[in-house]
């Protein structure tokens, strides 16, 4: 008989949160600070280059997620999925910043949506190292783990930017994301995995289940009501993650240490938010727990758009940011196990690709929404802000129809 226990040993565990702390300095320098302010004030761009650059991506990802979720469930494995996408990630990372601004543009989409990719096969990997009784704490400790990432993402911009420039963080950024995300390749183990094989029948059988899995969604009490408040919830975070390096030099007015200063500050909170977040989540649940967490980013939204609008204080983001990080800490502890706990463990990587498409879905819907507001109708950032907090209110009200008591699965489901 096959085993598919959880391989839940220390090693394996500390092995995949490495690789959050890997692909979380990705986010940090290339998603959210240095390429963003590259594109801006290096090279004149505007919001709507990199907005748009980050939708295409995201529009990639949204078309084929389902599928990749579908083609690792059907191989049984996660991990070389998990392997090429972030090869790749790493190798157009390096290359960034050489060539002209559309150059860079292009090589962007891919590494993001290599990037991206990434992430259906690692919050897949959850369940494997993971079991009901302790996946808050362990899915917890990810997140906290890889907001180390962030924070070394933000000491090495502070020690390195001045040395070797916004081209050099991004390669140094691509050296060290594979270097800590090695241990997750060796040391996570993946049991009744079978023999892997990629072929154009896998294609079009994942296709095929793809299909299966949306109309699937509808067996599972609370589960499309998730995804579809995911949708806007995500919008808002995945945004704001975006154009926050911009928001914060352009309209407040700091510099760019100063910025990567402010960010730490967050990044700090998240990382001690999330452990404490791992404990609420085992202790009342994942619905509750996210309850807790759109409050929070209701909070922080309008203090951020609050602060040019109502001519308050800059140094007021002394108090949001770390609001901020306690809440995005919180968003990732609270929804991964969310969705763990609406579905069988036959099907999670079916449903993670899903997850991840609802997530890709927001980031493309968020990009233009917020170049939509701030340059196509001039509304300017601090109002696309408060189209942020609008996505938030509605999240909020479409989640509350979901119930998250644990589920007793048959063998058969």
């Amino acid at each position: 008989m096959t085993n598919n226990r959880p391989h839940t040993s220390r090693t394996a565990i500390i092995s995949w949160a490495l690789y959050d702390l890997a692909n979380t300095m990705f986010s940090f320098n290339i998603v959210s600070i240095h390429f963003a302010l590259w594109v801006i004030n290096d090279m004149g761009g505007s919001d709507s280059n990199y907005g748009y650059a980050n939708a295409i991506s995201m529009l990639l990802v949204l078309v084929t997620a389902p599928m990749l979720g579908a083609m690792s469930d059907k191989a049984k494995r996660r991990i070389p999925f998990l392997i090429v996408t972030t090869c790749c990630c790493v190798f157009f990372t390096f290359f960034l910043g050489e060539g002209s601004l559309s150059t860079s543009l292009v090589i962007f989409v891919v590494a993001n949506y290599m990037f991206q990719s990434g992430l259906i096969f690692y919050d897949a990997l959850l369940g494997t190292i993971s079991t009901d009784q302790n996946r808050g704490k362990v899915g917890a400790f990810g997140v906290g783990l890889g907001y180390v990432g962030s924070l070394i993402g933000a000491v090495s911009g502070l020690i390195l930017l001045d040395t070797i420039g916004r081209v050099g963080i991004f390669k140094v950024t691509a050296i060290l994301f594979l270097i800590f995300a090695i241990p997750c390749f060796v040391f996570v183990k993946e049991r009744g995995a079978g023999p892997f094989q990629i072929g154009f029948r896998t294609l079009i059988g994942s296709a095929a289940q793809t299909r299966k899995t949306f109309a699937r969604t509808r067996t599972f009490p609370g589960l499309s009501r998730f995804l579809i408040g995911r949708v806007f919830y995500a919008d808002a975070v995945n945004t704001l993650i975006i154009f926050m390096g911009i928001y914060v030099t352009n309209e407040l007015g700091f510099s760019d240490a100063q910025v990567q200063i402010i960010l730490a500050t967050s990044i700090l909170a998240a990382i001690l938010g999330s452990f404490a977040w791992g404990f609420i989540v085992d202790s009342i649940g994942p619905k509750k727990s996210l309850n807790l967490v759109l409050y929070l980013w209701m909070i922080v939204l309008v203090g951020i758009s609050a602060v040019p609008l109502l001519s308050l204080p800059s140094n007021s983001i002394w108090i949001i940011a770390p609001l901020s990080g306690i809440a995005l800490g919180g968003t990732w502890c609270a929804d991964r196990p969310y969705l763990v706990r609406l579905v069988p463990p036959k099907y999670i990587g079916e449903f993670f690709g899903i997850y991840s498409m609802v997530g890709r879905f927001a980031s493309v819907i968020g990009p233009v929404l917020w170049v939509l507001i701030a340059d196509t109708l001039g509304l300017g950032r601090p109002v696309a802000v408060l189209g942020l907090l609008v996505l938030v209110v509605i999240a909020h009200w479409i989640l509350q129809g979901v119930d998250d008591k644990p589920r007793e699965w048959s063998v058969g489901v």
